[in-house]
């Protein structure tokens, strides 16, 4: 297995209310040099839906994640790993999110993109924060339980109610 580190900071700002965590970039992620890559991937066609800007480029993915108040990172800062699933992820060390959200005081939930992202963020940081999380339907295309229109469904109603409160 390959050691991978971590090649994206994180996307956020002081206007930012919640960030969304995954576990760590898959193989396309490394390739195209952004998060959530791949082209099956609905992370970014999800939240277009939701809020109706475009999510086609880079740029419009920033824009769409500062103009939402939504920031953006991994838990994971460096694994071993053979291929882009979660299950294969091995000798993981944490990206230092307390000292993020200490520079952001404005975050005040996190999501979880996986129960891998959850649960690694549990082992690591669960009983260091004290803010609320909370479980999104994966995006990936492996987690085909769930139709495209129902996630987007629950992540609207997820971060809907936490960014307009």
């Amino acid at each position: 297995m390959k050691k991978s580190f971590y090649p994206f900071l994180p996307i956020i700002d002081k206007n930012s209310k919640i960030l969304i965590l995954g576990s760590f970039p898959s193989l396309k992620s490394f390739e195209y040099n952004f998060y959530y890559a791949h082209p099956r991937n609905q992370f970014w066609p999800i939240l277009s839906e939701i809020f109706g800007l475009p999510a086609d480029s880079i740029e419009n993915r920033v824009a769409l994640l500062k103009k939402t108040g939504i920031a953006l990172w991994d838990v994971i800062a460096s694994c071993e790993r053979k291929n882009s699933a979660d299950s294969n992820l091995r000798s993981c060390e944490p990206n230092d999110i307390p000292a993020l959200l200490h520079e952001y005081p404005n975050i005040d939930m996190l999501f979880f993109t996986g129960k891998k992202a959850q649960t690694l963020y549990h082992r690591y940081f669960g009983k260091k924060m004290d803010l609320p999380t909370a479980l999104l339907p994966s995006p990936s295309p492996a987690y085909a339980v769930m139709d495209f229109e129902t996630k987007v469904e629950r992540w609207r109603e997820l971060l809907l109610y936490r960014l307009v409160r």
